[in-house]
């Protein structure tokens, strides 16, 4: 290289930099910036002009200009730095485009701190995938027009919290990134706002919804609208369009409607031959039907639809809009239609006001209303057809479509929702729609199904603590059980022949604790208090002449047991390593010890519960069975430990929740989940190894407002300090070798009976 043809060919660049820019923007650059602060900014153009040319060079001047004005010249200086470490031969265009877009993102930056949240937030980017800098840039002045600078902030740590999907995320083409935006926005959404729509639904027709939220459809330009099956709501995640204030009440209008389905709609509609056309009409009179008689219970309701009917007496004769038109006239007495077809489906419902309570009368009136359209030749899409207005529900709810065809491979969603119900009923759950069978009618018993081994099934959903957003992500992770491949109970047999010993001191250790509520036992010869009431009766006595009776003193003992425990293991991938020092794996030394203490526990007949947990990204945090509360610790359950598999990963904080909601149902004194792992969380889509850690803790924090105790055994030195700050280090014990699990057995009932 020619170094005077290179500081030749710097100066041209500089100078035609220079050239490019007027002299009041030189004006401008040094009113905003003196001293070291000139220097260093002389020093950053100079460098962006011999790196990447003039137009580096002048994006460079304007956007540190607007930074200066709107922030501070330190800020500009910062913004600077960033540019040019993007000034990379392959990602050049980067820091320009960053330059560039920055002067649209600064003006709305100009709080304290909002400007370096933001710019810490794109370092993230960076620092994660540079690549994935450009969509957010394109996007930027429309996110800080949704969001502020701490939203934009917690979106984007969102985003990176997985490794799966993060270009389409910050492409925002799926819904998932939309939801985000708009909980960040503040307009709440389903998540805000199901407490008071679940209370709001109870007030007016004593029910209590299960809420869902809605799929997002496949072409994500299509309107999203509810819907419902019995008790089960579906809503949209969020109503784009609306401010937050209106999307509550759109959210209040949709459940007040669909309650009103429960109450007044009766039997579903055969579909028999009826055309789409006429199913989509006959829905609309049922609407209006049933929110007739609504309003005639509380008409404030009636005040709350009408607002949402912004339809036109106006427009062309197609069918979707007719039937706005139709909606909106049945509804609000003020409108007036022009269209002949509207005024006679008006007519027809006001004619039978006296039969309302008839179902009947919505086939009859749509049947008569779809002809007429036949005739008049108007065009209708099902495939594109929307209800009118946004609260009302999709109609798919009030019709009978005879018998589906049979789908193995099931949406998972509706797998989830199938579990979920079945876990709310049996912990105590009730749906409003729940009846007792009649005297003498027949029931067909429910069979549970088993866990595929290599699909599993989706049993519950679970939220997850972002440490950079410093909040619960809702319905982040999802756990699934797993089945068992075939495998010998003699494996476990076999174990708890070796440590014959140890099984000896393990349930002679179990067999002594008793964790229960504390009794007072009264009138005992020997305590550590007096007991009044038997020193008074003593003193009478006495001074009646008669033989006082010595036992005057009361002590707190333990007689029962009251205990519940929930054993979870973690067979992650890293169960496969060595001990140091022994021949034995991590997973073998779970695996017994697992061993131990069901036997021990199962011999004085403590309840307890067995699970283990890996996981494959949030999506997958698989669960296994091994054993229930009310199984016994035999063949079966011993057949399943012994088909367990060291694999994947460790999403300890989802695991956690899951066992936490099961034991915290258990009706015990003490509840108790004893975790046996190998060291600190982590997982395929969570690169920052503390966000894994943080997680944990919370749900440990969670777990312990429910009146339940978090133990962990570590069974290696590995993760120390990362478990010290999930569980707090009162709540560890190590083991490195099955022998040893006496010696700290009574480090953990000694804990549980103080």
């Amino acid at each position: 290289m020619d170094p005077i043809g290179d500081r030749a060919g710097r100066r041209d660049r500089r100078l035609a930099a220079f050239d490019r820019i007027s002299g009041p923007t030189w004006t401008a650059v040094y009113r905003q910036f003196s001293g070291p602060d000139l220097e260093s900014w002389t020093d950053q153009f100079d460098r962006l002009c011999a790196t990447s040319g003039p137009t580096m060079a002048t994006a460079y001047v304007h956007a540190s200009l607007t930074c200066a004005r709107h922030v501070s010249p330190a800020a500009a200086l910062m913004l600077g730095t960033r540019a040019l470490f993007l000034c990379q031969p392959d990602s050049s265009d980067l820091a320009r485009l960053l330059l560039v877009q920055s002067t649209k993102a600064v003006p709305k930056l100009e709080r304290p701190g909002d400007f370096t949240e933001w710019l810490s937030a794109v370092d993230a980017i960076v620092s994660a995938d540079a690549s994935l800098l450009r969509p957010v840039l394109d996007r930027m002045e429309g996110l800080l027009s949704t969001v502020d600078a701490k939203g934009f902030a917690a979106w984007v740590s969102a985003g990176l919290v997985s490794t799966r999907g993060r270009t389409a995320y910050f492409q925002l083409s799926i819904p998932h990134a939309r939801r985000v935006l708009d909980q960040e926005a503040g307009q709440g959404g389903l998540d805000a706002a199901s407490g008071a729509i679940k209370a709001f639904a109870t007030a007016l027709w004593r029910v209590e919804p299960a809420l869902r939220p809605v799929a997002a459809p496949a072409d994500l330009h299509t309107p999203r609208r509810p819907a419902f099956d019995g008790a089960v709501f579906w809503l949209p995640d969020s109503f784009g369009g609306f401010s937050a204030g209106e999307e509550r009440l759109l959210y209040f209008a949709a459940v007040a409607h669909m309650g009103a389905h429960l109450t007044f709609s009766g039997a579903r509609f055969a579909v028999g031959s009826l055309r789409p056309l006429q199913v989509a009409l006959v829905s609309l009179i049922e609407d209006a039907r049933v929110e007739t008689l609504a309003a005639r219970r509380y008409p404030g309701l009636a005040r709350l639809w009408r607002r949402f009917h912004d339809a036109r007496p106006e427009g062309p004769n197609i069918a979707d809009g007719l039937m706005a038109r139709l909606a909106r006239a049945l509804i609000d007495p003020d409108f007036d239609d022009p269209s002949p077809w509207v005024q006679k489906g008006v007519d027809l419902f006001r004619e039978r006001q006296g039969n309302l309570e008839d179902p009947s009368l919505s086939r009859e009136i749509g049947g008569m209303l779809g002809n007429d359209l036949g005739q008049m030749r108007v065009q209708f899409n099902p495939k594109t057809y929307v209800v009118q207005p946004p609260y009302r529900d999709d109609g798919n709810g009030l019709w009978d479509f005879g018998d589906p065809p049979t789908d193995a491979a099931a949406p998972q969603e509706e797998i989830l929702l199938s579990v979920r119900l079945t876990q709310k009923e049996e912990t105590g759950g009730k749906d409003r729609n729940d009846t007792a069978p009649e005297e003498g009618e027949e029931t067909a018993p429910v069979r549970p199904v088993e866990p595929d081994p290599d699909t599993g099934i989706p049993v519950a959903r679970y939220p997850e603590w972002d440490r950079r957003a410093e909040r619960l992500r809702p319905d982040w992770t999802t756990v699934l059980e797993y089945g068992f491949r075939p495998a010998s109970a003699g494996v476990i047999d076999a174990i708890l022949a070796r440590y014959r010993d140890t099984r000896a001191r393990v349930a002679a250790l179990v067999d002594r604790a008793r964790v229960s509520r504390p009794v007072r036992q009264r009138r005992q010869p020997e305590g550590d208090r007096l007991d009044i009431d038997a020193c008074i009766r003593a003193v009478i006595d006495r001074r009646a002449g008669a033989e006082p009776d010595r036992r005057v003193y009361e002590v707190t003992a333990r007689l029962h047991r009251d205990l519940s425990v929930l054993l979870l293991l973690d067979i992650s991938e890293s169960t496969k390593d060595t001990i140091a020092g022994t021949t034995e794996s991590v997973f073998s030394i779970e695996r017994a010890a697992a061993a131990l203490l069901a036997d021990a526990m199962s011999a004085i007949g403590d309840p307890f519960a067995l699970r283990a947990f890996c996981s494959d990204g949030r999506e997958d945090v698989r669960i296994y069975r091994v054993k229930d509360f009310d199984m016994p610790f035999a063949a079966v359950s011993r057949a399943r430990l012994a088909a367990l598999k060291p694999g994947l990963s460790t999403r300890l904080g989802a695991a956690l929740r899951h066992a936490g909601a099961e034991i915290a149902a258990r009706p015990t004194h003490r509840r108790l989940i004893l975790l046996v792992t190998d060291g600190e969380p982590s997982d395929v889509d969570a690169p920052d190894p503390h966000y894994l850690v943080e997680d944990a803790r919370k749900a440990v924090q969670e777990i312990a407002r429910l009146g339940v105790d978090v133990f962990c055994v570590g069974l290696t030195g590995a993760g120390e300090s990362q478990l010290n700050r999930i569980f707090g280090r009162r709540n560890i014990l190590h083991i490195d070798r099955v022998a040893a699990l006496p010696d700290v057995l009574p480090k953990l009932y000694f804990r549980l009976t103080t």
